[in-house]
């Protein structure tokens, strides 16, 4: 089976030809946000699988890490697009007229996540991409669009709604709150544009698991930065948040192998059948972890070292931003990465501190259930240590981080 050429950004001359001489695949997929955590893994199943697929992946900025591999067998053409920019997006996208199936897993991260700016950009992006695809894909099966387990709250105060123990479920009611949520205004656009025409699906992870550069809230690049900063400078690999936090469940984690594959199940399995006005479903690994259990093992893995005593280990007066964000950690890692003969990142591309400072002082639990996907007969699960400590090999394997 031949390996696809990848195409860094596709110019709408070459994506013509290329259109005229390939072979007809049975499904055709378009992923927005193909850069991402899940758009990545997601990419990567399809253009791997046994069934024949065609894949375009659409991302504003190219990739640093190629996601073809020796493994492909199916075609695949990444395409670089502003989806702000309604005439470069129907430009592009206009002679995509093959796609049958849409991914959905980007988001606009220029304005904090809870104002109506994100919900804005966010809601025209999707409507310069629909617009247009469905409008030339006269063949389009479903789209699938990946918001999160933020569905079910807010993250401003006051907290006391969320504080007792709740596992939240895909019927659970829509925040009453003046905030705005963009994940209400994507699923809104959906059910009003589709309208019965094209089965659509929602998928709500938490914590996500995986392996990018292109990702905003990246926890497995934070916690490989802050690893190898710890083994590096001979410091403490020291929790900083919470004693909540860390002694009991607060998030679920979901790898993003995992939400990939069930983006594709919704997609083309029998659950499409009730999918007609759109269905939501959770994506979790489904078993539930506490910091306090895989902390020490994280850090064994990184070869930091580790306190003994738990007192130690904990600080609540440890935050991220301060002690991992100043201008000569930058240097550092630059000069971690050159020496390693890694691949050539800024510390930024990886690490985002004031997530870890925000996840590890969470304010509330937010577990949810996942029994309606099990009902619906997708049943992959996944231990969220194993897949911590998979992705850190990963990172290692790519030279995002160094070996031992």
């Amino acid at each position: 089976m031949p390996v696809p050429t990848r195409i860094p950004s596709m110019s709408l001359k070459k994506l013509q030809v290329s259109m005229a001489v390939s072979e007809e695949a049975n499904n055709v997929a378009i992923i927005f946000g193909v850069t991402g955590l899940v758009g990545r893994e997601i990419a990567k199943s399809l253009i791997s699988s046994g069934s024949s697929w065609k894949v375009y992946g659409i991302a504003r900025n190219p990739e640093i890490q190629p996601i073809i591999t020796m493994k492909s067998c199916n075609p695949y053409h990444f395409i670089s697009c502003d989806l702000l920019n309604p005439l470069e997006t129907h430009k592009k996208l206009s002679l995509l007229h093959d796609v049958t199936h849409v991914f959905w897993v980007t988001w606009a991260s220029q304005f904090p996540l809870d104002s109506q700016e994100t919900c804005e950009h966010n809601k025209t992006m999707m409507s310069n991409a629909l617009n247009t695809i469905i409008t030339v894909a006269k063949n389009l099966k479903h789209v699938s669009l990946q918001t999160g387990t933020k569905h079910y709250i807010s993250l401003q105060p006051p907290f006391e709604q969320h504080q007792k123990l709740h596992y939240y479920h895909e019927e659970s009611p829509r925040i009453t709150s003046k905030i705005p949520n963009f994940y209400y205004a994507l699923e809104d656009f959906l059910m009003e544009k589709l309208n019965g025409k094209v089965t659509w699906s929602v998928h709500r992870p938490g914590l996500l698991l995986g392996n990018s550069t292109r990702t905003f809230y990246n926890f497995m690049g934070s916690l490989c930065v802050y690893g190898t900063f710890c083994k590096h400078f001979k410091i403490p690999f020291i929790f900083g948040g919470t004693r909540k936090c860390w002694e009991e469940p607060y998030i679920d984690g979901s790898d993003s192998r995992l939400v990939a594959e069930q983006h594709i199940w919704a997609a083309t399995k029998q659950a499409t059948d009730c999918c007609r006005k759109g269905e939501a479903f959770n994506a979790i690994n489904g078993s539930s972890f506490t910091w306090k259990e895989i902390w020490p093992i994280l850090g064994k893995k990184f070869g930091a070292y580790v306190p003994e005593e738990e007192e130690e280990m904990v600080c609540e007066g440890f935050w991220y931003c301060r002690e991992m964000g100043d201008e000569k950690k930058k240097k550092v890692w630059e000069e971690i990465v050159e020496k390693h003969g890694l691949v050539r990142t800024k510390m930024e591309d990886l690490a985002n501190w004031g997530f870890l400072d925000a996840l590890f002082r969470f304010p509330m639990k937010l577990l949810v259930s996942r029994d309606k996907v099990d009902g619906f007969g997708f049943v992959k699960r996944c231990n969220t240590l194993n897949c911590i400590l998979y992705w850190i090999d990963c990172m290692r394997d790519q030279k995002l981080i160094p070996r031992l």
